[in-house]
């Protein structure tokens, strides 16, 4: 789990691709003597196992499933990737909860820069639409943003200087492709309200007649 606040900004030493796998070596300040392998590190919002480190970097294995479902297929070597360690039990949240399982990419459909800040807005599959809100929160390349608006497919955040220059977004320009997670907690609501799988069929006013809630 993670907040979508960025501890640093990373390279990319390399992407390989295994068949429909891969493996992703990124050269960062992160503190690899506090970095156990196995531990989890999102990269550009994606949830990564360590598997190997040293010299400044480290190396993510990567499941055809990620790269299916994020933008790491149009990596390149040199490419800046935002880098957040899971968060401890202990620590404030500061953005909000943050997975590190993207739902869909998003593309750069304009940017502009108004009073020192960058407005950017997306384009993305209609079908995540239900999942952002006017104010609600997203994660965009892992990066906490709250949404300023929101039609069918587009949508709109404002981005203030201090994280555009901690992050990749200063860089970010129209066309460009992000990797998009709405937040989890309208998913699983989504899930208990349909009822998928469950015996009751979901929440409904009969049900919540029948035990009390009236």
């Amino acid at each position: 789990m993670f907040t979508g606040l960025i501890e640093t900004v990373g390279e990319l030493v390399s992407i390989e691709r295994t068949g429909a796998s891969g493996s992703l070596t990124v050269k960062t300040s992160l503190p690899l003597n506090e970095i156990a392998i196995g531990a989890s590190i999102a990269v550009n919002g994606a949830c990564l196992t360590v598997v190997r480190k040293g010299g400044g970097a480290v190396t993510f294995d990567v499941s055809p499933e990620t790269i299916d479902r994020t933008s790491f297929r149009q990596l390149a070597a040199g490419s800046p990737l935002n880098m957040e360690r899971a968060m401890r039990l202990s620590d404030r949240l500061d953005g909000h909860l943050v997975s590190g399982h993207v739902d869909c990419v998003a593309t750069v459909a304009e940017r502009r820069e108004t009073s020192g800040n960058v407005v950017l807005s997306f384009r993305f599959p209609a079908e995540f639409g239900k999942y952002l809100a006017a104010k609600g929160s997203v994660a965009i390349d892992g990066i906490s943003l709250t949404v300023n608006c929101v039609t069918a497919d587009t949508f709109s955040v404002n981005v203030i200087p201090h994280t555009a220059a901690k992050t990749t977004l200063l860089k970010k320009r129209v066309g460009d492709l992000v990797n998009i997670e709405t937040d989890l907690i309208c998913r699983y609501l989504e899930r208990l309200l349909n009822g998928r799988g469950g015996a009751e069929g979901g929440v409904t006013l009969d049900l919540l007649a029948r035990n009390g809630f009236v």
